[in-house]
């Protein structure tokens, strides 16, 4: 669990500020890694996210989409997608000199789904990334999370259409306690507001006198 210090707010650098990413080497001192994943439907943004809100140059597994995949991968409302995560991406940020937040992009299309389970073992949390024009896409995502009992927030990331937050709960069936937040996977900061926003959705969930 993330420190009492980290309940509401996640100090890590800011866009001014950031590091040079070859130059963000782990501390000796870091103890505890606590580990997120972010999860959705193919082509979401969740290679996006990661980049954007990692201290360092993600790991990713980005491969060009062949013709052979165009034929199993459904990219009907993501017009110019090419390249697609094929194992997961990874990225990390640097909590305080003891903990370490490890940030794990899921891949997207059906035929990798089977990875996902194994992706959730040992996790924190996770960030269900929605694209609001393909709602459906997320129904699988959100429903092997619940039967994972893994805790999560949903972040609709913007791609042009927006949808009320009452309508994309009712879309997406949502538990009234599960937090739903508005994105841009492509910036820093909005990308380090929905990772507040699952630390304070954990913290709600712990019994107060664990906290204390």
């Amino acid at each position: 669990m993330l420190p009492p210090s980290r309940r509401c707010s996640l100090d890590f650098a800011s866009s001014e500020n950031v590091p040079e990413r070859s130059r963000a080497p782990l501390h000796d001192t870091a103890r505890h890694g606590l580990k997120i994943v972010i999860i959705g439907g193919f082509g979401v943004g969740k290679t996006t996210l990661v980049r954007s809100v990692s201290e360092i140059r993600p790991l990713d597994t980005e491969a060009t989409m062949t013709d052979v995949g165009a034929e199993v991968d459904d990219t009907a409302g993501i017009p110019g997608k090419s390249t697609t995560t094929v194992a997961f991406d990874f990225g990390r940020i640097t909590l305080d000199e003891e903990h370490v937040l490890y940030l794990f992009g899921a891949p997207g299309q059906q035929r990798f789904w089977f990875l996902w389970d194994r992706l959730f073992t040992g996790a924190l949390g996770a960030i269900v990334l929605v694209d609001q024009r393909r709602i459906s896409d997320s129904w699988y995502a959100i429903d092997r999370l619940e039967h994972q009992g893994t805790p999560f927030v949903v972040a609709c990331n913007d791609f042009g259409e927006s949808h009320s937050p009452d309508t994309v709960r009712e879309a997406l069936d949502l538990d009234p306690a599960v937090p739903l937040v508005m994105c841009d996977a492509r910036s820093r900061e909005s990308s380090k507001q929905v990772l507040i926003a699952l630390v304070e959705h954990l913290y709600s969930a712990v019994p107060q006198e664990e906290t204390v």
